[in-house]
Parts: structure tokens; sequence; C-alpha cells
């Protein structure tokens, strides 16, 4: 797979950012017995934020991220993928790029949440290094934390005996 080329999301592409999450997420309402909350985020304000970074692919939209900055850490508040390119390695090559942006805001960890009954995110948080912090009841969701620290580039210098 080439590298991803994540770009910042234009107002205009609000509802097929919108339309690709509600597809990606879909497979999950029987399960949890709600819409998950990224289903009804205002992505419209979100892209204004300049929060929202897309994938495309012969111009369409194929994956969805959107990340705040916190200001002593990353959010990665949201991955989503469309369903035909799902098990791609977009996820993946996302939290690299997630991770990278980190260091570049200058912060040390990168941080994100996911309904606890989202078991295969939980596995694949899990497989990428990801820590578990805590379990929470918020809103109408039950969600598990996490956190990645993202080491500088100084920190995988080795000093010569």
């Amino acid at each position: 797979m080439p590298v991803l080329d994540l770009l910042p999301a234009a107002p205009e592409d609000a509802d097929a950012v919108r339309s690709l999450v509600r597809a990606a997420y879909a497979p999950y309402v029987e399960r949890i017995g709600l819409e998950p909350a990224p289903m009804n985020a205002d992505y419209r304000q979100a892209i204004l934020d300049g929060a929202v970074d897309v994938v495309r692919e012969d111009g369409e939209i194929v994956a969805v991220v959107v990340t705040r900055d916190r200001g002593d850490h990353l959010l990665l508040e949201n991955i989503a993928v469309a369903p035909s390119r799902q098990g791609g390695g977009f996820g993946a090559q996302i939290l690299d790029w997630a991770e990278t942006r980190t260091r570049a805001l200058g912060h040390d960890e990168v941080r994100l949440y996911t309904h606890e009954k989202m078991v295969e995110n939980v596995a694949f948080y899990l497989r990428h290094g990801f820590e578990i912090t805590g379990i929470a009841d918020e809103d109408e969701f039950r969600r598990i934390h996490f956190r990645k620290v993202c080491r500088r580039d100084t920190d995988q210098i080795r000093r010569a005996p």
C-alpha cells in the first residue's frame, strides 16, 4: 500500500465525510444499541476548526481522521475508513500519521477512546502500542480510554560509548 496522503478537509467535504463516517460505524449500532457518537458529530464545524483530515483516491474520500490539539497531547477523536477499504492498512498508517503530528506539535502523547463493545478497535489499538488508561461511562457510552507515548526523534538517537 502506498503511503497515505492526508490533507485537510474542505468545507464542501462535510457531507461526504459524514456519509463515510456513518457507513464505517453502521455495523456497531446494533451491538451498542444506539448510534456511536461519531455518527452524529458536526463535521462542518470540525472542518472549520481545522480538525478533519482526509485521504482521497480518485477524488473520492476513502478515510477520515479527526484530531484535536489539547495543549499537552493530541486527541485522536475519530478514525473512519470506507467499508470497501477497511482491512487495507489505512488505520495503521493513520495512527503513524497521528504520532508524527503529535511530535510536530511538541507533545509526547496521543490519546483516544472507543466504546467497550467495539472489541475490534480495542484489539487494534492494543496491537499498535496503546495502553488502556481507564474505562468510564460518558454520556450514553461506556468508553475505554487509551494513550500512547510518542518517542521524540532525539529519544531514538543512540550515544556512542
